[in-house]
């Protein structure tokens, strides 16, 4: 595997993991969903406000259908033994697809069964950034190519944020709420960042059911958010060895922040052709 290159420190911001650029005419949104902020941020003059309303009530819909905290969804059915996975809608047959090829392409360290005792499928770390995508896709029909989404830190973004400018990202400082690390250039890519710092030690590698630990956050960059998510979640688990892994991955790069030995600061870690992606080099 190629060897990462190394950057130290963080820069002060008031951003987590958002567009950096100075909001243009346009049309911007935001709505509490999926138990996160989810923004939607068109740059095209032409798309109608009626775009973003479908893409939102397509997200509403999603949440109702796979969340684990709503104990009519479809999801939580499944996973109390009440439908059988071959049963279920055609958006949940896809989604536990999806998962599976993830595993398969992750060696195992994405299972959306390995946490649960009983083996019944959680597909909730795969199905915000399919859903996101999708969404963006619902932005497309209305004509729409300049469009950033931002849903809880994971980024869809298509086209630029003004001509000849590309859609400015912020990785968040894991251990420095605000301040982010380095800041990322992008054009028609998927973002997705994985990390214990919000939730805590949410994320367990699969194989000793212990928390991840050697690196403080890995964001992966590619062109589907949907495996972004997936393949950042899965690097995570795998600890110091993820980063290696990840620049083996066909048309994906990413970094990761690992902590100074007195836990103060932080590296940051790049696979060689994450380079393209930095700003302002």
């Amino acid at each position: 595997m190629p060897t990462p290159h190394e950057l130290p420190g963080a820069y002060p911001t008031t951003s987590a993991l958002s567009p950096a650029t100075t909001p243009l005419p346009g049309l911007h949104r935001v709505e509490q969903i999926m138990g996160t902020a989810v923004g939607l941020d068109v740059r095209d003059p032409t798309v109608r406000p009626e775009a973003l309303e479908q893409a939102f009530a397509y997200l509403r819909g999603v949440d109702a259908r796979f969340s684990t905290y709503k104990p009519d969804s479809e999801v939580s059915r499944v996973i109390r033994g009440e439908l059988d996975e071959a049963d279920g809608s055609p958006e949940l047959r896809e989604v536990l697809a999806l998962c599976e090829e993830a595993r398969k392409t992750t060696e195992g360290y994405f299972d959306i069964r390995a946490h649960r005792p009983d083996g019944r499928p959680d597909p909730t770390g795969l199905v915000k950034g399919w859903s996101l995508e999708n969404a963006g896709r619902i932005l497309e029909a209305a004509e729409s190519r300049n469009y950033c989404i931002n849903g809880g830190g994971d980024i869809v973004a298509r086209g630029e944020a003004a001509p000849g400018t590309a859609w400015r990202v912020g990785i968040r400082h894991p251990i420095q709420a605000e301040a982010v690390a380095t800041v990322l250039a992008i054009r028609d890519m998927g973002v997705a960042t994985s990390g214990a710092y919000e939730r805590g030690d949410h994320v367990r590698d699969p194989f000793t059911g212990r928390a991840a630990s050697g690196v403080l956050s890995i964001t992966v960059v590619g062109p589907s958010l949907t495996f972004a998510d997936a393949y950042a979640t899965a690097a995570f688990a795998m600890g110091p060895t993820g980063l290696a892994w990840v620049a083996g991955l066909a048309g994906y790069e990413g970094c990761a922040i690992s902590a100074d030995r007195d836990g103060s600061n932080g590296r940051l870690a790049w696979t060689p052709g994450f380079d393209r992606f930095l700003a302002d080099r």
